[in-house]
């Protein structure tokens, strides 16, 4: 089991379509991950809120709109790149 699977485990449904949906996808807005997944507006707010609250996903402005915000998936390290990381 990878590092992302650890995190997703005990999500609801909701929030583990909005992850897959950013993992094909790249990044996109809350309206466009609405129209991605097919779930309601309040549904995905709810599950980027959780994501956001493990630290899978990172917000970011958009600048195309700055009224809305663009959200991303966080780099989730592996333990070989940690390891390298720590040893230079």
């Amino acid at each position: 089991m990878d590092a992302a699977e650890d995190v997703l485990e005990d999500l609801p449904p909701s929030a583990k379509l909005v992850y897959k949906v950013l993992e094909y996808d790249g990044p996109k807005t809350q309206k466009g991950i609405v129209e991605e997944s097919m779930l309601s507006a309040r549904t995905v707010r709810y599950a980027l809120e959780r994501l956001e609250n493990r630290d899978v996903v990172d917000e970011d402005i958009y600048f195309a709109d700055a009224r809305q915000s663009l959200y991303s998936l966080t780099t989730i390290p592996d333990d070989a790149e940690t390891e390298a990381e720590t040893a230079t």
